[in-house]
């Protein structure tokens, strides 16, 4: 089998520090080749993959702003889709752009939606409903207006994350730092249950850090420690006692929650989007509302069994499964 694996390219496949859709991609393709499929990666020319890489751009357009994001999309996307016939099916996971080609080609598509940014964009979805295959990353992320061919979630490299039995005092913040993410909300948990905190990722808001957060910077209560890549990453979540992730937003899925628990340490989440499918509450996390429950749940964290948190994420959230899923979609696509 011949599969064309098409990532974004907005940051290196896969990426140094951010980069949720280039990581999944990433992992896609990698564990494909381990299937013995053969795989054509599409991505930035800075790209790493055993497979064969295709790209039109040495650096992606966050990490090399002197480029145009949608001339590079362009590119990019009419690069695989002029190469189409040379495969028997091609994985899009960027977004609705790539849809338009679909009544164009005769390889088969299937979409990964890995979320959406916003309503607006169901219509094109919504055109190519009965000539495409959709896969959503939880049960929680679908639009009722589609037609989907199943849910597969994200899958990571489980030999990335140590399982860490005996952690700091501190607790962490994981994620981009945006009003979404709930970065205030987890500096007030933090203060509120008096635990220091550690901050950790890109500053996606100038003005939400500016006003929001830096001011709150002010001792070694909390810290922003800046961007953390995979070499950061795992030292970081391993040795928190645990995560804060109070979204204030419907996550379609969260790699930072299912990497956490794959280091064995439990989460505290707000009940949104995908959070109940990704956490067993009481058993790998604590489930909440707001943040005076967070701040309860703080004090019940010493009650996790921090091995049930690694057991449960490796069985639901690894390459290897994630890969195999995906298999098995793609035999049930030719078969027709």
């Amino acid at each position: 089998m011949k599969a064309a694996v098409l990532s974004p390219v907005a940051w290196r496949t896969p990426p140094r520090h951010y980069g949720p859709w280039e990581q999944v991609a990433s992992n896609i393709a990698e564990g494909l080749i381990k299937l013995g499929v053969e795989v054509t990666l599409f991505a930035t020319g800075d790209s790493i993959t055993a497979g064969k890489l295709e790209s039109i751009c040495d650096k992606g357009y966050e990490e090399d702003r002197s480029n145009d994001a949608k001339v590079l999309e362009c590119l990019h996307i009419s690069n695989l889709m002029e190469k189409a016939g040379q495969f028997d099916i091609i994985h899009n996971n960027f977004d609705f752009l790539p849809l338009t080609y679909s009544r164009l080609i005769k390889t088969p598509m299937i979409t990964t939606i890995h979320g959406f940014s916003s309503q607006q964009i169901i219509p094109v979805y919504k055109k190519y409903n009965d000539t495409n295959n959709y896969v959503s990353i939880s049960n929680s992320d679908r639009s009722p207006e589609l037609n989907y061919l199943a849910t597969v979630y994200n899958g990571l490299n489980t030999d990335e994350f140590q399982f860490n039995e005996q952690p700091l005092d501190y607790l962490l913040y994981f994620g981009r730092i945006h009003p979404d993410k709930g970065t205030a909300e987890a500096i007030e948990i933090a203060r509120k249950s008096k635990r220091r905190l550690l901050i950790a990722g890109i500053v996606q808001d100038e003005g939400y850090f500016r006003e929001r957060i830096e001011p709150q910077l002010v001792n070694d209560e909390v810290i922003y420690i800046g961007s953390a890549g995979p070499e950061k990453r795992n030292a970081l979540l391993g040795s928190a006692i645990g995560l804060l992730h109070p979204i204030n937003f419907a996550e379609p899925f969260g790699l930072s929650v299912a990497e956490s628990m794959l280091c064995g340490t439990p989460v505290i989440a707000f009940n949104k989007g995908s959070m109940h499918e990704l956490i067993r509450d009481n058993e790998t996390g604590f489930l909440v509302n707001n943040v005076d429950e967070a701040v309860e749940a703080v004090d019940q964290l010493k009650n996790i069994n921090r091995k049930a948190c690694h057991t449960w994420a490796t069985s639901q959230f690894s390459c290897e499964k994630m890969a195999n899923d995906y298999y098995m979609l793609y035999k049930e696509i030719l078969k027709r």
